[in-house]
């Protein structure tokens, strides 16, 4: 039996059903795209910002891209946001880095999601702890945290 994370508890509770994932050894978002056998467009990293205002936003966009700050911070109003360091984050959010689900955080900061996400039927982010992956449609993502789609990359 392993442990449930926040996020699984928090779908659990809600009776919403989602496809788990386990691994070891992969590091990277393309390194865990390729132990779980899945495309790496479906597969999407969770990225916690802070901006000029001192506000938080997480942005999920696929593990292959990369976040442009200036797409991102113009999507949620702000002039500028940065990455929020690594040692932030567990304090923050209550998950490490390389283990932050957008579900179940401390809090709930404004999602968003890069619009490809619309193109799978379902896409795969983390579970709350390194080594973990959910799957989960995005009208059953809709039911546990608001979020916009957007184009968030470079």
């Amino acid at each position: 039996m392993v442990d449930k994370t926040n996020a699984m508890r928090k779908l659990d509770s809600m009776k919403i059903k989602y496809k788990e994932y386990f691994y070891t050894n992969a590091l990277s978002g393309i390194e865990v795209a390729t132990a779980l056998g899945e495309n790496p467009k479906q597969v999407f990293k969770t990225l916690v910002t802070v901006a000029k205002s001192g506000k938080n936003y997480v942005f999920l966009l696929p593990v292959l891209e990369e976040l442009d700050l200036k797409k991102a911070a113009a999507v949620v109003g702000e002039k500028a946001i940065d990455m929020v360091k690594s040692k932030e984050l567990l304090g923050l959010t209550g998950y490490v880095h390389g283990g932050c689900s957008p579900i179940g955080m401390k809090k709930f900061f404004t999602t968003t999601i890069h619009q490809s996400a619309k193109d799978f039927e379902t896409i795969i982010f983390s579970g709350g702890k390194i080594g973990f992956q959910i799957e989960l449609s995005l009208e059953d993502l809709s039911k546990v945290i608001p979020y916009k789609l957007a184009d968030i990359v470079k």
